[in-house]
C-alpha cells in the first residue's frame, strides 16, 4: 500500500509544481508586455470547458487613485459587444419574429431604394456595402439611434449589397434598431433582460456616463513619456455598446456551450464563416466572419473572437473552440495589443500554438 502512495504523492507534488512554474511565466510575460505596451491595468480570465481556472487582475483601474485591477474591474469592451447584438437577433430569430433574409425595409421606414436588397444577414456579416460610420454619428454627443441611422439613407453603398465584406459599425446600428421594432423594447433593455440577467452578469450593462458604476475603471492613453487621461466617448453607440468584466464575460462563455440562451443550431450559424468575408492575410492564414464574430484557423486550432475598442479601453475575447479553451482579456489602454497577448496566452495551455500569428483586423 505505502508503494503505490509514494508514487501518487510524488505525481502531485510534479504536477502541482508545473502549474505553479507555467503560473509564474504567465504572470512574467503579461508584466512584462504591460510595461512594454505601456498598459496601466488589465484583466485577465483563462476558462476550460465553461470553468474559470485563472481569474487576475493586473496594475492599477485609476492610476490618479491607485485602485488595483482585479477581475471585478469594469471595462468598456468595444466591438466585443457586437456578440451581444448579434445575439439579440438570433433570440429574434428563435422566437420567429424576424428572420435572417428580412430586407431592412421590413423593419425601418423610409429606407432608400439603395438599401432594398441588404438583409438582416448581410448586417450581421458586414456584407452589406454601408458605410463604417453614419455621417451623424458623433462621439460627444449623445444621439437616437434612429437619427444616426436615417442620417445614412443619402450615402452611396460602398459595393454591391453581398458582394464583398467591410467592416460596418453603421450596420450594428441599423441591427439595434430591428431589435427594438422586433421587440418592443429598447435594444438595451431587451439584452439586459434576455441575456445579461438570466446568467447574473449583474456588472454588464450599456455604457452610462451618468450611473454610478462599482469598480469602473478609467481609461488612458500613452502620451510619451507619460501616462494621460483619455478622451471619453459619451455616445452610446450599439457596435460598441457595453460594459462588462473577465467574469462576465466567462459566465457568457460558459453558457456559449449550452442551449440555455441560444440553440445549437442559432449558436453555429453565428460562427459559420461567410463565403465574401473570408481573406487571406499577409502570413497566409484566411481569417472570416460570422454574424459578431471573426473566424480563425491558428496552427490547426479553430478560433472564434472578437476584439474591441474605444478612447482609453482594448479588450479581447476569444474562444479556441477545438481545445474548448478562452482567453478574455480586458485593458484600459488605448496602445494595448490584447489580441497578441492573448494569443501568446493560450500558448500557455495548448501546445503547438507557440508561433501563432496575431488575430488579422
Amino acid at each position: 500500500m505505502l508503494k503505490r502512495r509514494i508514487p501518487l504523492f510524488g505525481l502531485i507534488l510534479i504536477v502541482a509544481a508545473a502549474i505553479s512554474a507555467r503560473a509564474d511565466q504567465l504572470d512574467d510575460y503579461i508584466k512584462a508586455e504591460m510595461e512594454k505596451q505601456h498598459i496601466p491595468g488589465l484583466s485577465i480570465a483563462v476558462v476550460r470547458d465553461g470553468k474559470v481556472i485563472r481569474a487576475q487582475g493586473y496594475g492599477v483601474a485609476n492610476v490618479e487613485l491607485a485602485v488595483p485591477a482585479t477581475p471585478e474591474t469594469v471595462f468598456r469592451i468595444g466591438s466585443v459587444s457586437k456578440q451581444f447584438i448579434a445575439s439579440g437577433i438570433m433570440l429574434l430569430v428563435q422566437e420567429g419574429k424576424v428572420s435572417l433574409d428580412d430586407k431592412v425595409g421590413k423593419h425601418l421606414e423610409g429606407t432608400p431604394e439603395s438599401w432594398k436588397e441588404i438583409t438582416i444577414r448581410h448586417l450581421l456579416s458586414h456584407t452589406s456595402g454601408l458605410a463604417r460610420e453614419s455621417p451623424a454619428f458623433n462621439p460627444l454627443k449623445n444621439q437616437s439611434n434612429a437619427e444616426i441611422v436615417k442620417a445614412s439613407y443619402g450615402l452611396p453603398l460602398l459595393f454591391a449589397t453581398g458582394s464583398k465584406w467591410e467592416y460596418s459599425n453603421l450596420g450594428y446600428f441599423i441591427l439595434a434598431e430591428i431589435i427594438s421594432k422586433a421587440s418592443g423594447q429598447p435594444w438595451g433593455q431587451y439584452i439586459a433582460e434576455r441575456v445579461f440577467q438570466p446568467l447574473s452578469m449583474t456588472a454588464t450593462r450599456t455604457i452610462s456616463l451618468k450611473e454610478v458604476v462599482p469598480n469602473r475603471a478609467s481609461g488612458y492613453d500613452w502620451s510619451k513619456p507619460k501616462v494621460e487621461n483619455a478622451d471619453i466617448l459619451i455616445a452610446l453607440r450599439p457596435s460598441g455598446a457595453f460594459d462588462s468584466t473577465v467574469l462576465d464575460l466567462a459566465k457568457w462563455d460558459a453558457v456559449l456551450y449550452s442551449d440555455q440562451i441560444l440553440k445549437q443550431a442559432m449558436r453555429e450559424q453565428m460562427w459559420k464563416p461567410i463565403a465574401e468575408t473570408t481573406r487571406k492575410n499577409p502570413d497566409g492564414r484566411y481569417t472570416s466572419y460570422g454574424f459578431g464574430w471573426f473566424i480563425d484557423q491558428v496552427n490547426g486550432h479553430t478560433v472564434v473572437f472578437h476584439g474591441g475598442s474605444q478612447p482609453g479601453f482594448r479588450a479581447e475575447f476569444e474562444r479556441f473552440v477545438d481545445d474548448k479553451l478562452t482567453i478574455i482579456i480586458l485593458t484600459n489602454s488605448d496602445q494595448a495589443k490584447p489580441e497578441a497577448i492573448a494569443r501568446r496566452v493560450a500558448a500557455f495551455y495548448i501546445s503547438g500554438l507557440e508561433k501563432a500569428a496575431s488575430p488579422a483586423r
